[in-house]
Order: C-alpha cells, then sequence, then structure tokens
C-alpha cells in the first residue's frame, strides 16, 4: 500500500496532523510552566539545527525565490505560531483544532475576493454552514458564561488558521524547486529570528527558565523533536507529492486526537455547544466538498 509516492505522501500527512492533533493539549500544558516566544524560539531554534546536517548540503535558495520563502515562514512559523501560542494561554485546547478545520473555509473566502473565482452555490451553502460553526466556536465563551478571555483566544485560533492557509499558498508555488528539508530548514531559522526579540522581552521582564519543570520541558521536546522537526518535515515532502486541494483534508484529525488526550489531561469538557459548532463545521466542507466519505484513511484506497 506504501510503495506509491502517493500513498506514502498521504500516509506522511496523516502522521504529521497526528502529531499536531497532540500539539494543543501538550503545549497548553507547557505554556503553564513556560513563556509563549521563549518556547517557540527554542522550539524552531532547535528543530533547524537538528535538520541542518540533513540540509547543509541543499541549502542554496534562488534569489527569486528569497521573498517567497520569507512570507510562506512569516506565514507558516510567525504568525500561525505566536497566535495558537497565544490563544492557547486563554482558550481550551481542544478550540484550537476545530478552528483550524476552517482552513478550506477561509481559502475558499480568500479565491473569491483575492483571486476574484466564481462562487458556486453548492460550495456556498457549505461556506455559510461551516461560517456558521466557526462563529459558534469562536463565541462560545459568551454563549456560555458572558464575555471572557476566552473569545480573543478563539479569535487568536482564527488568525493562527489564516497563517496556515497563507503559508499552504505560497508553499505550493516554491516546494517544486526545492527540496522539503531545504525549505522547512530556512522556514524554521527564519520563524526563530522573528521571535528572538520577543522571547528576549520574555525573558527580561519575568525569566522562566530557573523554575522551568516537566511541563515546560515536555513542550520543548515534543515540540522541538516532534512537532517541529518530525511533522514539518513530513508535511511539506508530502504537500510536494498530491494536490493542493487535498492538503486541507488531513486537518480533519487534529480534533479527534486534541480531544482524546486534552480530556484526560487537562480535564477539558466537551460541551453540547462546541459539539454543535464542530458538527456545523465539518457538515459545510462535506456540502461544500460534495464527499462525506472524504477522509485521510480513504485517499489511502482509492
Amino acid at each position: 500500500m506504501f510503495r506509491k509516492p502517493h500513498n506514502k505522501a498521504i500516509l506522511a500527512l496523516i502522521t504529521a496532523n497526528l502529531i499536531w492533533g497532540a500539539a494543543s493539549p501538550i503545549f497548553k500544558l507547557s505554556l503553564e510552566n513556560i513563556s509563549p516566544f521563549l518556547l517557540a524560539f527554542i522550539r524552531f531554534l532547535g528543530a533547524a539545527l537538528i535538520l541542518l546536517p540533513f540540509a547543509f548540503s541543499k541549502l542554496n535558495i534562488n534569489k527569486r525565490d528569497i521573498p517567497k520563502l520569507v512570507l510562506l515562514s512569516l506565514f507558516g512559523i510567525t504568525l500561525n505560531i505566536s497566535f495558537f501560542f497565544l490563544g492557547l494561554k486563554l482558550s481550551p485546547s481542544i478550540n484550537a483544532p476545530i478552528i483550524a478545520s476552517s482552513g478550506p473555509v477561509l481559502l475558499y473566502i480568500f479565491s473569491i475576493f483575492i483571486l476574484k473565482e466564481k462562487t458556486h452555490p453548492k460550495v456556498l451553502v457549505g461556506l455559510l454552514v461551516s461560517l456558521l460553526g466557526v462563529l459558534i466556536i469562536v463565541g462560545q465563551p459568551i454563549i456560555e458564561n458572558g464575555f471572557n478571555v476566552a473569545i480573543i483566544g478563539n479569535l487568536f485560533f482564527l488568525l493562527a488558521t489564516v497563517g496556515t492557509v497563507g503559508h499552504a499558498i505560497v508553499s505550493k508555488s516554491i516546494l517544486d524547486r526545492y527540496e522539503a528539508v531545504t525549505i522547512t530548514f530556512w522556514s524554521f531559522i527564519i520563524g526563530s529570528i522573528t521571535f528572538l526579540p520577543f522571547a528576549f522581552i520574555e525573558i527580561v521582564n519575568y525569566n522562566p527558565l530557573p523554575a522551568l519543570d516537566y511541563r515546560g520541558i515536555l513542550g520543548i521536546i515534543f515540540g522541538i523533536f516532534l512537532s517541529s522537526a518530525l511533522a514539518y518535515l513530513l508535511y511539506e515532502w508530502g504537500i510536494k507529492k498530491i494536490e493542493a486541494q487535498e492538503v486541507g483534508i488531513f486537518t480533519y484529525i487534529d480534533p479527534v486526537i486534541a480531544i482524546m488526550i486534552a480530556v484526560p489531561l487537562l480535564g477539558e469538557v466537551v460541551t453540547t455547544i462546541f459539539l454543535l459548532g464542530s458538527i456545523l463545521i465539518f457538515l459545510g466542507i462535506a456540502i461544500a466538498e460534495g464527499r462525506l466519505h472524504y477522509h485521510p484513511i480513504h485517499k489511502l484506497r482509492s
């Protein structure tokens, strides 16, 4: 089954999203002990150093591609991770992957308003259903308890998703010309540079390193070796091998894994409103794509 390059790419993307599904509860636990930008800086610098021996002979980037490389790094690392970590400080971790599942919806909106693509009635209906689900998840704190900081965290998750969508769009225009390890390494270096000033401010104001315990150490180890070095490399390699429109389906794995870990680890609760919003998001995507059965494991059999 996994001898074909296409199926290997599917397996790579499934593995990456299994790791990223576990990331939100693990990083939320870690952020109880370490500040967000310091964790981000250590995570991506450490991962870059791990990848350096594999990328050393493939570091050359054509000058014309440098702006795209910087842009995809800003979207996929700086914007995405900054708002993801800030959101985790304020909201339940299970909200992050559900809101991230709205990526195809945001991609469709961008294609209409930026690329001036035509709308299709079925897709538009699905879009509206998914948007309603996103609004319910984002507004869940107001619905349940009135306004509190959790809604700001949910909005941060939404901005993090914008970063993911931007990364996917830019990556597809440059990945065909380079090895996945090359793009991943430089993305981590650029991301680390953007996080450094904020990490420095955190150390100066309230240095968390002396009080580091198992929570912070878990986040650093998981972030460097799994969520960064391995998962990003698998993701960049995988999206080179399949159509861009197929990439979004793999984010549907994340919420399941996040819930399975967050409930016992953090004591988070799956509420009725959360379920309603989640169902609407996935129902809308199913309507828009016209393929309720279309999931990652099905891709391996097709």
